[in-house]
């Protein structure tokens, strides 16, 4: 079977390599420092399974594995830690594999044996029960066979049509598997719901106004290389009157 190291630290990358090389069975077909080239190798390189460092800088591992979800065949996740409590705990209790710092050759043996898919609720889950933000700082894409990240703060708004959501963003706009449910969920404390079909960052409403017509709307504001964030049709930023006085409250900071 193929595996993935991830670990921002190379001497556990390296551990991690001569154990693997000694394990029957199983091939160490590359390595990565962060989360973002984890997420790209995983891509290029298809592994079965991804021993992946819980505690990393930029994205963490459980943000890490949540992107590797969006792959069309998803590695077996084993996580790598050094003790931490709260998040032993909540792998015990959740079910995920994990081997605590320093790996030691049976306990990697067992995990590798028993590596296992990971639902986004059973992530979001360990996250919250260990202590770490459930929340993804980014959303995945796939663009042309490869998966983008878009970081949350760069987003202006959520748009679903039918079955596909559409994220606008600094750079243009790029479609996602999340339903809109789902993000309304997660990103419940920087995103407002405008209407059924649209979900729009707090921070990029400029203010609300009245159409031609009597109904409301929001204005979105300036990027910070003085560009919209998106050209869109003003139909799509029509706030409904079941949504309007959440938007309004929220953009008070009531």
């Amino acid at each position: 079977m193929k595996v993935l190291v991830v670990d921002d630290e190379q001497p556990a990358r390296e551990r991690m390599r001569q154990l693997l090389d000694d394990e029957e069975g199983y091939t160490c077909v590359g390595d990565a420092a962060n989360g973002q080239d984890a997420i790209k190798l995983s891509a290029e390189l298809r592994p079965d399974i991804v021993l992946l460092d819980i505690r990393m800088p930029g994205i963490d591992g459980i943000e890490t594995a949540h992107h590797l979800n969006s792959q069309d065949d998803p590695p077996a996740v084993v996580f790598t830690t050094a003790y931490d409590e709260y998040a032993i705990d909540a792998f015990d209790a959740r079910a995920v594999g994990y081997v605590l710092k320093p790996v030691r050759r049976a306990k990697l043996t067992t995990a590798l044996q028993h590596a296992a898919r990971l639902a986004p609720t059973t992530l979001a889950s360990v996250a919250s029960e260990a202590n770490m933000t459930a929340v993804r700082g980014h959303v995945c894409s796939r663009t042309h066979g490869e998966l983008k990240l878009i970081p949350l703060h760069e987003i202006s708004s959520f748009r679903a049509d039918q079955k596909y959501v559409t994220v606008h963003h600094v750079n243009g706009q790029n479609l996602i598997d999340d339903s809109l449910k789902s993000l309304a969920e997660e990103f419940a404390s920087d995103f407002v719901r405008i209407h059924r079909s649209a979900l729009v960052a707090v921070s990029c409403i400029s203010r609300i106004e009245k159409t031609q017509d009597g109904q409301s709307r929001v204005v979105l504001r300036h990027s910070d290389n003085n560009s919209d964030y998106s050209q869109v049709d003003d139909k799509e930023l029509i706030i409904s009157r079941r949504h309007l006085a959440e938007v309004r409250r929220r953009l008070t900071g009531g």
